[in-house]
């Protein structure tokens, strides 16, 4: 294995404090599937008529786990979540598949429940076969352990490169209730979500339907993780669930999107997935610097967020913030390359506040210094303005470092 990873500068300060949800419990284990002498299993339990929701990974190379929940969502209902870290038991072929239901079946038998109850997620290594055996020697001991605190094991227990457990939470008003919602994630390479992010499980104890619940979920990506990027790499194994388990008290029934109160806790949901995002961001593989791509002024959103994550996923706009140069020349290639329409006459960027480009050349009141001063900032935004129509959108990204090589070319030893 290689050797432990210094924790992001980027990391929050602490983890948060992340409350007991109604009708979730949990424990972890150390399985061995790759790592030593760290948790890499979690087992994660709901009461009864618990509700789900959930998107993955487009990948044409989707995992085993993702093919499973992909099936078992379609019944809405959820009782369990297993995961595991190491080992994405992906491009695994029949034994992948085997290792699924097995899996699935040990925890159903466990809590006496439907295996098409349990939903799983893995993250680590791709192509390397996951051993159905290493749950099977786990299972029983966590079904015994299960509690509902501390939240810091769980988002610990889904690490693989990240260097800070990942969560957030929020209370919200729904009808005459007050209900929790608490989200965590995993994530630091591979990093270029098509519907999810890596690994991400939000819980809530509202009564919320299924179908509700998964209309939410599908628009409130677009805005968080869909519009991050690390490297440019969508994973196999890209998965957000989210379980409603009803267990609040006095909490309504909602069973129509269009329930006006469900604003606050829409709002709350929207907020704690780009909350992770941006964690997810922070924890890049190597990366020491926080940066948003606003665009405006394109000929649609759409286009706005094509032309942004060009620049956002470019090596060399990249590697300019990672060595603080305000090389802006960077940005004007990624928006030619980007396919959309653009007028390079008309193009204006920003450093921060600084202009540096105007009408198709440097502006005249640029100046090196601050523009280099401000680069040495961990927080970056550019801004580009198209200057041809009123779309917009924004995404976010890091730096790419001397590290993010060093941490990927060690991965597997």
């Amino acid at each position: 294995m290689a050797a432990t990873i210094a924790v992001s500068p980027l990391a929050p300060a602490a983890f948060p404090e992340l409350p007991a949800v109604g009708g979730v419990r949990f424990a972890t284990a150390e399985a061995g599937i790759k790592y030593r002498n760290r948790t890499d299993v979690l087992l994660m339990t709901f009461d009864k008529g618990t509700q789900v929701a959930g998107v993955f990974t487009r990948s044409k190379c989707p995992s085993a786990p993702v093919d499973w929940c992909k099936a078992a969502l379609a019944g809405g209902k959820a009782r369990a979540l297993l995961v595991n870290s190491g080992n994405a038991n992906a491009f695994t072929g029949k034994r992948g598949r085997e290792t699924v239901k097995l899996s699935a079946a040990s925890v159903a038998k466990a809590l006496g429940c439907r295996p098409k109850e349990i939903f799983l997620a893995s993250t680590g290594v791709i192509g390397e076969p996951l051993d159905a055996k290493k749950f099977d020697a786990v299972i029983d001991d966590v079904a015994a352990r299960l509690a509902p605190e501390p939240w810091l094991d769980p988002a610990k227990a889904i690490m693989t490169t990240d260097t800070f457990p990942k969560g957030v939470s929020r209370q919200v008003a729904l009808g005459d209730a007050t209900v929790t919602i608490n989200g965590i994630a995993k994530g630091a390479g591979m990093i270029a979500p098509d519907m999810a992010t890596m690994l991400s499980f939000v819980v809530t104890d509202a009564a919320i339907s299924a179908p509700v619940l998964q209309g939410m979920l599908d628009k409130a990506v677009s805005g968080s993780f869909n519009s991050i990027t690390v490297d440019s790499d969508t994973s196999t194994s890209d998965t957000l669930l989210l379980f409603a388990t009803g267990a609040a008290a006095n909490a309504p029934s909602i069973v129509d999107a269009r329930d006006r109160r469900l604003g606050a806790f829409r709002k709350a949901l929207d907020e704690i997935l780009l909350d992770l995002a941006h964690q997810v961001v922070k924890d890049g593989e190597g990366a020491r610097k926080f940066v948003e791509v606003r665009v405006k002024g394109a000929t649609s959103k759409r286009s706005a967020k094509k032309i942004a994550l060009s620049i956002a996923n470019s090596p060399l706009v990249k590697t300019a913030i990672a060595g603080e140069d305000a090389n802006w020349g960077r940005v004007v290639m990624a928006v030619g390359k980007s396919g959309e329409p653009a007028d390079r006459d008309r193009l204006a960027i920003w450093f921060g506040g600084t202009r540096v480009a105007h009408r198709g050349e440097r502006d005249p009141a640029y100046s090196e210094d601050t523009a280099s001063d401000y680069m040495k900032r961990p927080n970056i935004v550019l801004t580009v303005d198209i200057g041809l129509g009123d779309g917009e959108d924004r995404v976010w990204t890091c730096d790419l470092t001397k590290e993010y090589v060093a941490i990927n070319g060690d991965y597997r030893s």
